[in-house]
């Protein structure tokens, strides 16, 4: 089995918080405990978070929605091309954390310990 890292930084690329998911499981899922309780002005993310309840969440909140659209919408929302471009600094995040080669190969056997390592390589990541 594969383990999904559903991961919200904040505007430096630091790591917020992450929920992990099964590999098999949609992205969307795990949107909401993720972002549960956090406040925010707006959310950059890809087109796997491209979906009708996360749009009318993040509506709700007053967020700014900076995200990649399907081309199957049949709507299409305004994409601000500009802010996009920071949707790097997640990237950057799990680039940096891949090179802990312990999450890299998924070597921890539980979710708890693999979620306690992620949170001891966020903390070095953070004080680089």
């Amino acid at each position: 089995m594969t383990t999904k890292i559903l991961a919200l930084t904040d505007a430096l690329g630091n790591l917020v918080r992450f929920v992990l998911l099964p590999g098999q499981r949609f992205d969307t899922v795990g949107v909401a405990p993720l972002i549960d309780g956090v406040c925010f002005g707006g959310l950059i993310a890809d087109k796997a978070f491209d979906s009708n309840t996360i749009i009318a969440d993040l509506n709700e909140r007053g967020a700014k929605i900076v995200i990649s659209q399907h081309s199957r919408r049949t709507f299409p929302l305004p994409l601000d091309k500009e802010l996009y471009k920071w949707r790097h600094l997640i990237e950057n995040f799990f680039c940096k954390l891949k090179e802990f080669k312990r999450i890299a190969m998924r070597a921890d056997k539980t979710d708890q310990s693999f979620a306690a390592f992620i949170n001891l390589a966020a903390a070095v990541i953070n004080s680089r």
